[in-house]
């Protein structure tokens, strides 16, 4: 990305200069002119007028891929004596005024309309390129934790002078956390092909939103690795961008748009991991840029890093444990969950009925401890779904266990699984009237799809054996639902308020 220099403008020549520390970029009419600094650096060589040379002509080919027309040529530059001297890369230059950000700012409807053709250009885009052949070294789970654990040592110089301590534990914290539960998740996206040779670098200075489509330029020309990526990580960068400038809800509408046009499917998790890296990686930048613990680069490290700590959060599955006894409304509470928040709920009644060979709506109620309900077929039951729920977990899916929860050695199985997947974990224990919860029982016995066979006598039976649950937080479920599930939210968010999503 360019901004003009500060007067640097030759007005008798008509001329607009640009710079960063490895590039100069000279606009003149129509046309710009890029030059690669003769500098070299850990990341970075371009000593040499043919190693930069080779490098304008590489970033001519990259970016040719989402904006053919702009990147027009390598022109060489050479002596009196036709020795090569340096070269420049020739583009079509792009109206200041059609910048991604700047329409957006104005609040101009072709920014938004823009934004949702950005969208399936980058689905586009990403359907046609490369597929990395090495994706486990460079998005598997190893890679990843590196990546992280090289960009948070980057901050350790800053911590405190720069950026609160407090802050980076936590960012470290989560991070580590979503990486080492998720091994299968990202296993499946190198197994899905979604590890590919992407922009690497998409902000909204570098989106031009022209009358016939927007051109997305200057990608991370210098080093393929870091270029090559999940398709959903390329994408996290425009995300973040948009919630550094302050538009969160069109970075919600973005992501959706991309959904759509690829038909990918991931966890909202994921997009929040992505989002959260890309923030990260930003702020290092900030923090490098930043001279004194006041300035504007230090304050726009400390919002990038609040960025990546708030998706984290974000991404952080849960496992919920919905409890209580019979009739006390567990079922309801835990559909509501699931409906409001799009986690997947999983029913002890419906799978300890599969494992007998039952549809959820066949009738087989029997004398407590007897039938299905027998001691082992209760074990069953809760193997299969502590097995489901460490499956759906380690893909990135929160999830809500619909049981009784009444054995206290079923609940320390829970919580074991959410410590060995690195998941967060609530339980709620909800509760009734007896007379509620009364009406409730024989009501469902008049009804012949329930998946319930509890009887008054089960529900006796279960309120003289359930162990006393202290962990549990009580949800009194005799109210308006609505406010039975906004409690249960509060609960399940904890200490990271679960908002509407961002992404």
């Amino acid at each position: 990305m360019f901004e003009p220099t500060k007067g640097a403008s030759a007005q008798d020549l008509e001329l607009d200069l640009a710079e960063t520390h490895i590039s100069v970029l000279v606009f003149w009419g129509d046309r710009a002119y890029k030059a690669a600094k003769p500098v070299a650096f850990a990341f970075i060589d371009q000593s040499t007028p043919a190693i930069r040379r080779q490098a304008l002509k590489r970033e001519l080919l990259l970016n040719r891929r989402l904006a053919p027309d702009v990147y027009l040529r390598v022109l060489d530059v050479r002596d009196s004596e036709g020795e090569l001297v340096d070269a420049v890369l020739e583009m079509r230059r792009m109206p200041s005024e059609r910048r991604l950000s700047t329409l957006l700012a104005r609040g101009d409807r072709r920014g938004h309309e823009g934004l949702e053709q950005v969208a399936r250009k980058l689905a586009a885009f990403h359907e046609q390129a490369a597929v990395a052949e090495d994706a486990e070294r460079l998005a598997g789970q190893g890679a990843l934790r590196s990546m992280w654990e090289s960009n948070l040592k980057g901050l350790e110089p800053f911590e405190d002078r720069l950026v609160p301590r407090s802050l980076l534990a936590d960012v470290t914290r989560l991070a580590h956390a979503y990486i080492d539960g998720r091994g299968p998740l990202f296993e499946q996206r190198i197994e899905h092909g979604l590890i590919r040779d992407g922009h690497g670098d998409v902000l909204a200075d570098d989106i031009f939103v022209l009358d016939d489509g927007p051109r997305i330029l200057d990608c991370l020309a210098f080093d393929d690795d870091l270029r090559t990526t999940d398709v959903l990580a390329d994408v996290a960068f425009l995300v973040m961008d948009l919630q550094r400038l302050g538009h969160v809800s069109w970075s919600v509408d973005l992501i959706r748009w991309y959904q759509e046009f690829t038909a990918e499917l991931h966890p909202a998790s994921l997009a929040h991991f992505y989002v959260a890296h890309r923030a990260l990686v930003r702020a290092k930048v900030a923090c490098l840029s930043a001279v004194e613990p006041g300035d504007e680069h230090a304050g726009e490290a400390n919002a990038l890093l609040a960025i990546c700590r708030r998706h984290l959060q974000r991404a952080a599955p849960r496992l919920v444990l919905v409890g209580g006894e019979p009739g006390s409304g567990k079922s309801t509470l835990a559909q509501g969950l699931s409906d409001q928040l799009g986690w997947s709920v999983l029913r002890s009644d419906v799978e300890r009925k599969e494992l007998a060979g039952l549809s959820s709506s066949d009738d087989a109620s029997a004398p407590v401890g007897e039938g299905i309900y027998r001691p082992d077929m209760t074990a069953a039951t809760y193997d299969v779904l502590l097995s489901k729920a460490g499956a759906l977990l380690s893909m990135g899916e929160s999830v809500i266990l619909d049981a009784s929860w009444q054995s206290r050695i079923e609940r320390a199985r829970a919580r074991n699984l959410a410590m060995a997947s690195c998941t967060e974990l609530a339980e709620l224990r909800c509760e009734a009237p007896a007379q509620v919860t009364g009406e409730r029982l024989l009501e469902r016995e008049l009804r012949p799809d329930s998946a319930s066979d509890a009887t008054m006598e089960v529900a006796k039976s279960m309120h003289e054996t359930f162990d006393a649950w202290p962990e549990a937080e009580p949800i009194r479920t005799d109210r308006d639902l609505r406010a039975e599930i906004d409690e249960a939210i509060d609960v399940v968010g904890g200490r990271w308020p679960l908002a509407p999503t961002e992404c």
